[in-house]
């Protein structure tokens, strides 16, 4: 029994390590200050502009570990949540979805070369290129 337990125990630990953790990144002359309800409304399509009034442009990743761990985390909801959301408003007429990349350091040159992008990596990946938002 103790043997069970234990190989259990190995094996939830291993399970929480292969979630990413994730930040989420703005362009490091940013001077916005956002929180995690402002980044979901970005995400959402529900707010278009950073607090200072200009623009914003939300960049997803393509389906992946980090992804799933963002809308999960971040937004509060699983990814196929997330999909059928942007199907309904695609459908409505009500908004589009953000934009997406391929990967990680596509998004990571996108958020250091425009001022007005805003995306998420896994942590282990971010650079002096990009600022990190504390949530």
């Amino acid at each position: 029994m103790i043997k069970k337990l234990t190989s259990f125990g190995a094996l939830l630990c291993l399970s929480f390590t292969a979630f990413a953790d994730v930040s989420v990144i703005i362009n490091k002359s940013n001077t916005n200050q956002l929180d995690k309800e402002e980044i979901v409304k970005i995400f959402l399509g529900k707010s278009q502009a950073f607090p200072d009034g200009n623009t914003v442009i939300p960049v997803n990743l393509t389906s992946s570990e980090t992804r799933s761990e963002f809308d999960s985390n971040i937004l509060g909801r699983s990814s196929s949540q997330i999909n059928a959301y942007w199907s309904k408003a695609i459908f409505t007429g009500a908004g589009n979805p953000p934009k997406e990349v391929t990967s990680e350091s596509e998004l990571l040159k996108l958020v250091a070369n425009n001022p007005n992008v805003i995306g998420y990596v896994d942590s282990n990946l971010v650079d002096v290129s990009v600022k990190v938002i504390n949530l």
